[in-house]
């Protein structure tokens, strides 16, 4: 008998991995994880103002680790609300190079009725640049998008969040990385507003490595296959793109490849100043997220970045 059950056990699980696969629509990739690992949300704190809820929560990540996050949503109770994920930019010497620099934009949109997931990354450290292993770089990307679905797992885990209203909001590695899920995660499916990224993760990667010669080669063809241009062009979603005028680190012609992958409906803008793009921005992106996610207007955005 304990035979026979524990081959009925293997074959209704299989037979659930099979549908949870279908549903998703998800076939099978480099970025594949185990979504049946228990995501095991715990909180540590929250805090209410304006009407807007920000829980300060962390989860198993895909590693075995654990990943801190904020949760920003409408105070109380509610359902079928859009939700975003928000990913931050790699800045060491900014205080917002963490998952708190779209803090105050998640709290706009939650007194429009979103739900939001800001997310730590590897580059959340201030010292990970220098300190990270360039021999690593590869594994660590495919980690790294494998964290953002799950990211995913938790956003849509909430009875609140609408799954057919997820858009996915990036910045300089955000950016990056986030093309890339969106190009094997149909989950995306709402919204995709990317700000400052470039087209080849060995771009970046190579600012402080000292490769030359074949090293150098090998470093970057190793790379390519993970390139976001490789992804954007099969996301479910309408994609915005936001760039500098005086980018030092995204040339104009990085930034033209980029949106030339996308497919349609795209936007571009174009703005004065550096990398981290201007407050004008801000609000032009905040504008299109709500449009895209069917916001009721209920007064001004924010004005900082």
């Amino acid at each position: 008998m304990m035979p026979l059950l524990r081959r009925l056990l293997l074959v209704l699980g299989s037979g659930l991995a099979f549908e949870h696969a279908q549903t998703q629509d998800l076939t099978p990739t480099l970025f594949d994880y185990d979504a049946c690992r228990p995501l095991d949300v715990q909180e540590s704190g929250v805090s209410v103002r304006d009407g807007v809820e920000v829980r300060d929560i962390a989860y198993a990540s895909v590693s075995g680790a654990r990943t801190a996050a904020y949760i920003v949503s409408p105070e109380g109770a509610g359902k079928s609300r859009p939700g975003v994920l928000f990913v931050h930019w790699y800045a060491p010497g900014e205080k917002d190079s963490n998952r708190a620099q779209f803090l105050e934009q998640a709290s706009d949109l939650a007194r429009r009725g979103v739900v939001s997931l800001l997310v730590d990354t590897m580059w959340s450290d201030p010292a990970w640049y220098r300190s990270r292993n360039h021999a690593e770089d590869y594994d660590h990307s495919v980690e790294q998008v494998r964290a953002l679905r799950r990211a995913l797992d938790v956003l849509l885990a909430r009875p609140d969040v609408d799954a057919k209203r997820i858009a996915y909001v990036g910045h300089d590695f955000g950016a990056m990385y986030g093309a890339v899920l969106a190009g094997v995660d149909p989950r995306v499916n709402a919204a995709i507003a990317l700000q400052a990224g470039t087209t080849s993760f060995a771009d970046w990667f190579l600012l402080s490595a000292k490769l030359t010669g074949e090293a150098r080669d090998r470093f970057i063809e190793k790379l390519q296959p993970l390139d976001p241009v490789h992804y954007i062009g099969k996301a479910k979603a309408p994609v915005l793109f936001q760039f500098a005028k005086e980018d030092v680190y995204v040339p104009k012609a990085n930034a033209d490849a980029f949106v030339a992958a996308a497919a349609e409906p795209k936007e571009v803008r174009w703005y004065d100043g550096g990398h981290g793009l201007t407050a004008q921005a801000v609000r032009d992106r905040q504008d299109w997220l709500a449009a895209r996610l069917g916001l009721a207007d209920q007064g001004p955005m924010t004005r900082a970045r």
